[in-house]
């Protein structure tokens, strides 16, 4: 079965609905030649949305040497902000000062172009930027800038919660990626129809989750607690049953959400790749099971449930 694909909003781009995530072979620095493995199976499998950024630790370099026989095969995107150097002098708390000067987003741009080996990426987006950085027009204008000398083809951003909402009204953006699961749902209602309206090109982030139902204990970091909590709460039926199952429902679930038009799963085993194309070529979710997931969610989700970068 051959993985679907959707045309990426204004943008016209063809994406699979699966994408790849690249922050996990980066920061648990995983091996080339294993990086090589997963990507090489993604690509045979029909993924072809491969999403990375800058402060992923070693990320660009592994994704670009393993694409580089196969770049026209991909839409490549990458992320720009929270810079980081190499050289010690210039970090300041693991990052570079000044992260989000215009000055430092050209040069991080430039860098993550040599990493990947490319002279271009497909889309270049903002990570995570605070409020005052999408109401500066000189930060704004390093995109529109890369766009217009060729660095990139579009320019995107990616961003959670009510600043999300107010990128997709801003107009600048073609592309956007933004937390959609069963256990984060406010984009659903606050961002995505705006989207949809813009012709904004949609990317789920963290669409499984994290699977942190397979946790029996709390985890202990700040990243997946939030979900870990929500889900104790949410205590959906289909989690009570086969691991497998309950990740294709959740995968399917957030696939499912009118204006998402890829969800990135990032892994460090090949394998996983063979798992999850298998899932997303299958037959789906049942709109009565979509709707039931929607329905818990509205009873129980809290005020402060918010988007989680």
């Amino acid at each position: 079965m051959a993985i679907p694909r959707r045309i990426f909003g204004k943008t016209g781009l063809s994406v699979s609905v699966l994408g790849f995530g690249g922050s996990e072979v980066g920061y648990q620095e995983v091996a080339q030649k294993t990086v090589d493995a997963i990507l090489g199976r993604a690509l045979d499998a029909g993924v072809n949305l491969i999403d990375t950024a800058e402060c992923y630790a070693d990320s660009e370099r592994l994704i670009g040497r393993a694409l580089s026989k196969r770049r026209h095969d991909i839409v490549l995107m990458t992320k720009c902000g929270h810079a980081m150097i190499e050289s010690a002098g210039d970090r300041a708390g693991g990052f570079a000062r000044d992260e989000w000067d215009p000055a430092m987003l050209s040069a991080s741009i430039d860098r993550s172009l040599q990493r990947l080996g490319t002279d271009y990426v497909d889309v270049i987006q903002f990570h995570s930027p605070e409020r005052s950085v999408l109401d500066n027009d000189e930060a704004i204008a390093v995109l529109q800038k890369a766009r217009e000398a060729g660095k990139a083809r579009f320019i995107g951003c990616s961003l959670d919660g009510h600043d999300a909402a107010h990128a997709v009204a801003m107009g600048v953006f073609d592309t956007l990626q933004i937390s959609v699961s069963v256990a984060d749902q406010q984009a659903i209602d606050l961002v995505l129809p705006k989207a949809i309206e813009r012709g904004v090109g949609v990317i789920a982030k963290r669409p499984i989750a994290n699977a942190v139902w397979k946790n029996r204990r709390a985890p202990s970091d700040w990243y997946t607690r939030p979900y870990w909590d929500r889900l104790q709460k949410l205590d959906y039926d289909f989690l009570r049953g086969d691991s497998s199952e309950a990740v294709a429902t959740a995968l399917s679930f957030t696939l499912a959400t009118p204006g998402v038009h890829s969800a990135i799963v990032g892994t460090t085993r090949p394998e996983n790749v063979d798992r999850n194309a298998v899932l997303v070529a299958g037959k789906g979710i049942e709109q009565s099971s979509y709707d039931s997931i929607r329905e818990r969610w509205r009873k129980v989700a809290r005020k402060d449930w918010i988007g989680q970068r």
